[in-house]
C-alpha cells in the first residue's frame, strides 16, 4: 500500500513537469519556427499596434518569440520546484535542483533544434530558457522579480 501510494505520489509530481517538457519540445519543431509563428502573430501585432512600423512590427514579433522562451522555462521551473519540494530539503536546495534541470533541459532543446531542418541551436536561447527558469525559481521562493530599469531605491 505504501509503495504504491509513494508511485502514485512521483507520478503527480512529475507527470506535469513531462506533459510540459512535451508541449516545450513541440513548440521547438517546424510548426512553430518565426515564419510560421508570423502568419499569425504579426497580423495580431498589426491590430494591437496600430500605425506602426513594419521594423517595428517586426521587431515586437522577435521579442513575443523571445519572451515565450522565457515564460515557457519559468512555468516548468515552477513545475520542476514542485515535483522536487519535500519538508526534509532546504529550499535553496530544491531552487538549484529545479535550475540545474532547467538548464539542462534547455541544452538538449536547442540539441534537438539543431536536427530541425527549419531551426538551429542558439545559446542566446539557452540563456534565456535558464532566465526564464530563474524567474519561476524566484517566484517559487516568493524573490520579487523586477525590472533591470527599477534599479535600487532607497527607503523614503
Amino acid at each position: 500500500m505504501r509503495r504504491e501510494r509513494s508511485r502514485r505520489d512521483v507520478v503527480a509530481r512529475w507527470l506535469p513537469v513531462a506533459v510540459w517538457a512535451t508541449v516545450i519540445s513541440v513548440l521547438s519543431g517546424d510548426s512553430f519556427q518565426g515564419e510560421n509563428t508570423a502568419t499569425w502573430l504579426r497580423p495580431l501585432l498589426e491590430v494591437l499596434l496600430p500605425g506602426a512600423a513594419p521594423a517595428t512590427v517586426e521587431a515586437a514579433h522577435a521579442i513575443v518569440r523571445k519572451l515565450a522562451h522565457v515564460t515557457e522555462y519559468a512555468i516548468l521551473a515552477l513545475l520542476v520546484c514542485r515535483a522536487l519540494d519535500r519538508p526534509e530539503r532546504a529550499p535553496r536546495w530544491v531552487a538549484l535542483g529545479a535550475l540545474a534541470l532547467c538548464a539542462a533541459y534547455a541544452v538538449l532543446d536547442e540539441i534537438h533544434q539543431s536536427f530541425v531542418p527549419s531551426r538551429g541551436a542558439s545559446p542566446v536561447d539557452v540563456a534565456l530558457d535558464t532566465l526564464g527558469a530563474a524567474v519561476g525559481v524566484a517566484i517559487r521562493l516568493g524573490i520579487p522579480v523586477r525590472p533591470l530599469s527599477a534599479g535600487r531605491r532607497s527607503p523614503a
